[in-house]
């Protein structure tokens, strides 16, 4: 995958929030017709930000804050994740819990972003 689309009610506190959180850098980036905007790097993929009420075009039919669920794997055991949370004041709403992954079993603990989305944080099992 080289991107994905996450519709936000304030960039700059979800900015925050994957920085912080997620340990994602923030990229600012020039569109096809020259104006600025701002993306989520991590790895080689990235995640671009939109405007709740001034999406770019094309976009999804009913892009909307809080309508993703994303997974990301990781390397560092859940346990060092679960206390990186808690540092944050981010509760858990689910695990660790047994998922089916792309390539096989997974264990993964869930959080939410600031608008709501659905995060799950996994390790192949």
């Amino acid at each position: 995958m080289d991107h994905l689309v996450l519709t936000v009610e304030d960039i700059d506190r979800t900015v925050d929030f994957y920085r912080d959180v997620l340990g994602m850098m923030p990229a600012p980036f020039n569109d096809a017709e020259g104006g600025e905007r701002m993306a989520l790097t991590f790895g080689e993929q990235k995640i671009n930000l939109h405007q709740a009420g001034a999406e770019y075009e094309p976009r999804a039919i009913k892009a909307a804050p809080g309508t993703a669920d994303l997974c990301f794997l990781t390397e560092v055991p859940l346990e060092t994740w679960v206390e990186h949370f808690d540092r944050h004041g981010l509760s858990l709403v689910d695990g660790p819990v047994a998922r089916s992954g792309a390539t096989g079993p997974l264990t993964s603990v869930y959080i939410r972003d600031p608008d709501g989305n659905l995060i799950e944080v996994s390790v192949r099992s």
